[in-house]
């Protein structure tokens, strides 16, 4: 694949606006609450979209595509089980974090807990965020830009990096959630094209319907399927989807920077 030269532009303009969104936020002193919560003054929208963005990654638009190519309809059961979940933060968490004042959910614990079970929530997060997204996020990013670009995986691994880091480093989560609002919009518009281009490829959604299996449609699948059966598509992923979206750092982070209970509550409903 060869990039042409509106592609070259379009590619250093989103670079550009990422850029210059996370140095706009370097400007003037700045506190603890300023960095890590962006000021406790977010709206509604601006988080709920940095939540989307946040969990929409290289890992969903090429892993769980993927695994939707293979197994059908089913997979979506992991993304489905947010819509229960982000009311269940908003609306039996959200209350006692924000109550507390807290930064990080570690901190959260400490206080409620004692500090060995903060230390302990600490080093179970760092080890999963290095090895079961951090990692699948960069892999996947980069073997994307390897077939686009033709860049080699670890230089492009290493732009990724430097391109995330840079902004947030910088920002802290005041940048990182405005230029997850651009990211959204991006995303959104285009899964959207993909989806249009996609069908009218194979003739439209019943020649997708008469090319592929039909238990592919199927979000439900037998209990004792091999890969999706419905007892795990429901309930377990529910299970999983509390840990994720209720306790998880990076997205109850984003919550903590609302302004107030309404405003995340109303991200969650959103």
């Amino acid at each position: 694949m060869e990039l042409t030269i509106i592609d070259w532009v379009t590619i250093a303009a989103y670079f550009t606006v990422v850029f210059i969104v996370g140095f706009y936020f370097t400007r003037g002193e700045r506190t603890s609450t300023d960095y890590f919560l962006a000021g406790r003054n977010a709206l509604w929208f601006a988080v709920g979209a940095s939540i989307f963005s946040t969990n929409i990654g290289s890992e969903h638009l090429i892993g769980l595509a993927g695994s939707g190519a293979n197994s059908g309809l089913a997979v979506g059961a992991y993304e489905m089980s947010a819509v229960f979940c982000i009311l269940i933060l908003t609306w039996v968490f959200l209350p006692y974090y924000l109550g507390s004042r807290v930064f990080t959910m570690p901190e959260y614990l400490e206080r409620r807990f004692n500090s060995p079970c903060q230390w302990t929530m600490t080093m179970i997060s760092i080890f999963a965020y290095i090895f079961t997204k951090i990692s699948v996020a960069l892999f996947a990013g980069a073997l994307l830009i390897k077939v686009v670009i033709g860049w080699p995986p670890m230089v492009s691994a290493i732009v990724l990096v430097v391109a995330t880091g840079v902004y947030t480093i910088a920002g802290g989560l005041s940048a990182v959630i405005y230029t997850d609002m651009i990211q959204t919009f991006i995303m959104i518009a285009g899964s959207l094209l993909l989806t249009v281009i996609g069908l009218e490829k194979v003739g439209g959604f019943e020649g997708l319907r008469a090319a592929l299996p039909p238990d592919f449609f199927h979000m439900i699948k037998p209990y004792n399927h091999a890969a999706y059966p419905w007892p795990g598509t429901t309930l377990g992923v529910v299970i999983l989807g509390i840990w994720y979206w209720c306790t998880d750092q990076v997205i109850v982070q984003r919550a903590l920077g609302a302004r107030n209970l309404t405003e995340s509550r109303a991200c969650g409903s959103g």
